[in-house]
């Protein structure tokens, strides 16, 4: 198999899983893959990710002019191009609307208290971009200031966007923010919240750096207590 056929059903794949899961409705999200230097794999717009088929995907340059496929890019574009441009490490993304997650993001409220130790480690802390409109320059625009430190973006009003090295790995992290939200809910529906304190922070942070590497231990600015990221 190719890897371009390869990549292809991995689209289809956790585009369905999405879907199934509800993280997306209609014909909400997208996901792609960086197929090389000079190529990228898109999901199009217009099409639900439940019914996806690896012939519907499209192929554009850097610069987001299609080079391969029948149909029409999605109109985010640009927050992927974005992405890429300034994470060298990244090899795929993915934006979805997880209904509790999105929630936070609606309310105008970052995932940063530190309330999880997995979370510390995955993530560090997702925090809250301004609302951008989508479709439209403006999106990536209020991306740019958190992409280079966080692998995961509430966006307001909006939903959330996840990349990694692979795509199995941006959709897990797709997972861990929903899940995170739930937990944080729930705290928000008791009343208390108890985040982890700096030397416990300080723990993770190095068995981090242990299992990820510096870099990654070091790209963690929003990983401490009562440091939210605010709505601007």
């Amino acid at each position: 198999m190719s890897a371009e056929r390869q990549h292809r059903e991995e689209i289809v794949r956790y585009g369905h899983m999405l879907h199934e899961r509800g993280f997306v409705a209609a014909m909400d999200g997208n996901l792609s893959v960086h197929l090389d230097r000079e190529r990228i794999l898109v999901t199009p717009t217009c099409v639900s990710k439940g019914a996806m088929r690896s012939s519907d995907l499209v192929i554009v340059n850097r610069e987001g002019l299609r080079v391969a496929g029948r149909r029409h890019v999605t109109s985010e574009l640009g927050m992927h191009l974005l992405i890429y441009r300034m994470r060298p490490d990244v090899g795929a993304i993915v934006h979805a609307h997880p209904p509790t997650a999105t929630g936070f993001a609606a309310a105008g409220l970052a995932l940063t208290e530190p309330l999880v130790c997995e979370v510390v480690m995955g993530l560090g802390c997702i925090p809250l971009a301004r609302y951008g409109t989508p479709g439209t320059s403006e999106l990536a625009t209020t991306l740019e200031p958190y992409v280079p430190h966080y692998d995961a973006i509430l966006m307001s009003n909006h939903g959330v966007v996840t990349y990694g090295d692979t795509l199995e790995h941006a959709y897990m992290k797709m997972e861990t923010v929903e899940h995170f939200a739930q937990i944080a809910l729930v705290t928000h529906l008791l009343g208390k919240q108890k985040p982890l304190s700096g030397v416990d922070i300080e723990k993770l942070l190095l068995a981090r750096t242990k299992y990820f590497g510096g870099k990654m231990a070091a790209s963690m600015p929003g990983v401490m207590p009562h440091s939210p990221e605010k709505a601007s």
